[in-house]
């Protein structure tokens, strides 16, 4: 069933079930009237840790905090009724091992009503997952690039290239097998994304991945314009709203200086309006 038609928000196995049916749609969010808008066009919407980016300002996802996580998860929760709530693990968070896994995520579910969570890795992460997922938490995989690990993969390069691609594969089986309903793939060449979609019995998530996933991602951000600092191949620009908010602030500052602005319906008289006589 179509996100659109849906009129209650689908849980990790109703995500899982979509294994090649009809594409998967999400977006991240990081508020309120974001997640309304995008509230039943999408399966699942993501509070991505790539909020440090987007709102914050930070160079990279790494300074993002467990507070912000929830912070913004409780406002994205507040416009969701009918796509699936899923939040992103910060860095630090659940590396350590399964239990420090297990208590922050036991706290992100907690706090902001997330159905799942979603946490980078893969043949190293599998014992974590299959940790989580045996005590209820159900965990969305995250492979190929893992923004979290950009010190030591060398910065946001295409992974699975050449000798690459068996090391990505295998991380896509360990994650299936250690229990993950679904998993993101980032920035890998389309021919393996293709594989690993028929390969493994979970949904994929193409982010600069393919058009043969399971399902796709964008941040929210990049595909209306607003985050401009950069523009990855894999965005499509839906629309470009951040010149049009830009020109829209230049036009209220130029009346605001020339005393245009307010102007007279803008502002109370001294005596309330009169109201007519009823019909």
């Amino acid at each position: 069933m179509s996100a659109t038609a849906r009129k209650t928000a689908p849980n990790a196995q109703d995500i899982r079930a979509q294994k090649g049916g009809v594409p998967l749609v999400s977006l991240t969010a990081y508020t309120t009237p974001m997640a309304r808008l995008m509230d039943g066009h999408c399966d699942f919407v993501l509070v991505g840790d790539s909020v440090g980016m987007v709102l914050h300002g930070l160079s990279s996802t790494l300074g993002v905090t467990m507070e912000m996580m929830i912070l913004h998860g409780q406002a994205v929760a507040r416009g969701l009724e009918r796509s699936m709530l899923v939040i992103d693990m910060p860095f630090g968070s659940y590396e350590e091992g399964p239990a420090q896994a297990f208590r922050n995520a036991a706290r992100l579910m907690a706090e902001t009503g997330a159905g799942a969570v979603k946490l980078e890795g893969g043949v190293e992460m599998a014992e974590t997952i299959r940790f989580l997922v045996k005590r209820g938490i159900p965990v969305m995989a995250h492979i190929g690039l893992t923004p979290q690990s950009i010190n030591t993969l060398g910065g946001y390069k295409v992974q699975g290239r050449d000798d690459q691609a068996q090391a990505v594969l295998a991380d896509a089986h360990a994650v299936a097998d250690a229990g993950a309903f679904s998993v993101v793939l980032e920035k890998v060449p389309a021919t393996l994304a293709d594989r690993i979609t028929d390969e493994v019995a979970i949904p994929t998530i193409g982010i600069g991945a393919s058009v043969g996933c399971d399902g796709q991602i964008l941040v929210v951000d990049d595909m209306l314009g607003f985050f401009t600092a950069f523009k990855p191949k894999f965005v499509k620009r839906y629309a470009d709203l951040g010149p049009l908010a830009e020109a829209a602030i230049a036009e209220y500052a130029a009346e605001v200086r020339a005393r245009s602005f307010p102007a007279a319906e803008h502002v109370f008289g001294d005596q309330a309006p009169v109201k007519g006589p009823k019909a």
